[in-house]
């Protein structure tokens, strides 16, 4: 395994990124930079062998600090969206930024965890390396109650596994809902459509939302829907009738990091991506609002890359039928996710 440390940028308010880049022998790296956890780049080898990045990002820090729709990026307080930003809790009603289309709440803020510079080592062990980071969020910062400290690793072995292990603690009750954002192109990045792409889910239910993709509060079977993908299928097929994803699937493999919540595979390249998590949802984003985003390689457009984010459900401070998501002082806050590469002739 191997690790290095660069410097990679100042931020406008001159706060100095670091970027850690991991590669085993494999053939498998991973880049992050230390400015909203961000994952920079994956690259795998395709059937073939050739090398090549899968996931969309920027060659500089000036990319990152702009707008764009979170590529790589580590979010939260509360990843996804919060209905009118408002949300109770013993009896105190919290207001945060409507970021959101000016309505709704999203991953965190304007200014959440994917805007700011965590502090970060490396990690080196005999069969895996990679990055641990800590960031303190204050009382109150972007409207949230409590003082929450958060540890993320970011390791990768040489089983081709990507892992990220996030804990935190507060000292009062407060939501706590992290994931990491990264976009995939298992064919590369900008190679255009995800849709040949071939989907497995091991769900049977998803989070229904409204048009404006707030969870409604049921929970409702995918069996004989577009949004069944329990029998693996191509992408397009479910783009065709739905017009793209952006829906939380719920799991039942809960604490079973030995079964997949997701596989995705594509024809072309040969690569394949297995995910397991802990968590109790994950959030299956097909690019819907890519539309002429900027990128290192280009525009990148509509269904040009996918998310699956392991996550809570979306607004679930504000429906108690779904899992809870109120961190307790109490408690520890912990859930860990695994994306497996692989190829297949």
């Amino acid at each position: 395994m191997d690790i290095t440390r660069t410097h990679y940028g100042t931020t406008g308010d001159g706060e100095a990124v670091d970027q850690f880049s991991i590669s085993n022998s494999q053939g498998v790296s991973f880049r992050l930079i230390t400015y909203g956890a961000t994952i920079t780049s994956v690259k795998t080898p395709s059937a073939d062998g050739k090398i090549e990045e899968i996931t969309i990002g920027f060659d500089t820090l000036e990319g990152y600090e702009g707008q764009h729709p979170y590529f790589g990026a580590t979010v939260g307080r509360f990843a996804n969206r919060i209905a009118r930003g408002e949300f109770g809790i013993g009896g105190t009603t919290y207001q945060l930024a409507r970021n959101n289309k000016g309505i709704h709440h999203i991953h965190g803020g304007p200014h959440g965890f994917s805007r700011r510079v965590w502090e970060a080592f490396p990690v080196k062990k005999q069969n895996e390396a990679g990055v641990t980071l800590n960031l303190h969020s204050v009382h109150l910062e972007e409207g949230y109650p409590g003082n929450l400290d958060i540890k993320l690793d970011v390791m990768l072995n040489e089983d081709n596994e990507l892992s990220f292990t996030y804990e935190a603690a507060t000292d009062m009750p407060t939501p706590v809902n992290l994931t990491n954002h990264t976009y995939w192109n298992l064919a590369g990045e900008c190679s255009g459509s995800i849709a040949d792409h071939i989907m497995y889910l091991n769900s049977s239910e998803y989070v229904e939302v409204d048009e404006e993709l707030i969870p409604t509060g049921a929970v409702v079977p995918v069996e004989d829907t577009a949004f069944d993908f329990m029998i693996p299928k191509p992408i397009g097929e479910g783009i065709e009738e739905t017009g793209g994803f952006d829906h939380c699937f719920t799991l039942s493999n809960e604490n079973a990091l030995s079964i997949p919540a997701a596989r995705v595979f594509d024809p072309g390249s040969g690569r394949s991506m297995t995910v397991f998590t802990i968590s109790p949802g994950i959030q299956f984003y097909t690019g819907n609002f890519l539309q002429n985003n900027p990128s290192r390689c280009g525009e990148v457009n509509t269904h040009g890359a996918f998310c699956l984010e392991t996550e809570e459900f979306p607004d679930a401070v504000n429906h108690p039928e779904f899992p809870e998501v109120i961190l307790q002082s109490s408690d520890r806050y912990f859930r860990k996710t695994i994306y497996q590469f692989g190829i297949e002739q």
